[in-house]
């Protein structure tokens, strides 16, 4: 289509090995990285995409942070379950160690690191969070835009 201004994410990549594999795969089809300028991000939402963020950062571009997805994996919780739905919160402690081992990790590699998720559109304190942990974007919800951006623009004036 001609396009040169995307970047496709992937999903749920469990090693560096997987990520090489899927780079390839692509390439096979025309979506070289590097070519025209395209990065490929990874999506930072499995406990080993942190742990090995240094290794991966090494095949991908960036990365985008799958709060909802890495909050379940690392509490070990689906929260779908009527069961243990009650437990899933991104503001737990061992989530945000989490999210903030990620963000030194890529921002220590010179690279790009984001986050998609409900938190920061939910949680000011979280979207605090994150800007004092260095996080280069944010998605969030439409109606929750303005508030976050005042928010994060008094938190960027006292750090």
């Amino acid at each position: 289509m001609g396009l040169t201004n995307l970047i496709p994410m992937i999903p749920f990549c469990r090693t560096p090995e997987e990520g090489r594999n899927v780079i390839a795969e692509m390439a096979k089809h025309g979506l070289e990285q590097g070519v025209n300028g395209l990065q490929v991000y990874v999506m930072c939402e499995l406990p080993s995409n942190v742990m090995l963020a240094d290794e991966f950062s090494d095949v991908f571009d960036g990365f985008s942070i799958g709060s909802n997805d890495l909050t379940q994996l690392t509490l070990g919780l689906d929260r779908d379950s009527a069961l243990v739905a009650h437990l899933f919160d991104e503001r737990n402690e061992g989530v945000k160690r989490m999210v903030k081992q990620a963000i030194e990790t890529v921002k220590n590699k010179g690279q790009k690191i984001g986050i998609c998720g409900q938190a920061p559109s939910d949680y000011p304190e979280f979207a605090q969070f994150l800007v004092e942990s260095g996080i280069d974007s944010m998605s969030l919800n439409p109606d929750s835009v303005l508030k976050t951006i005042l928010n994060v623009a008094e938190v960027e004036k006292q750090g």
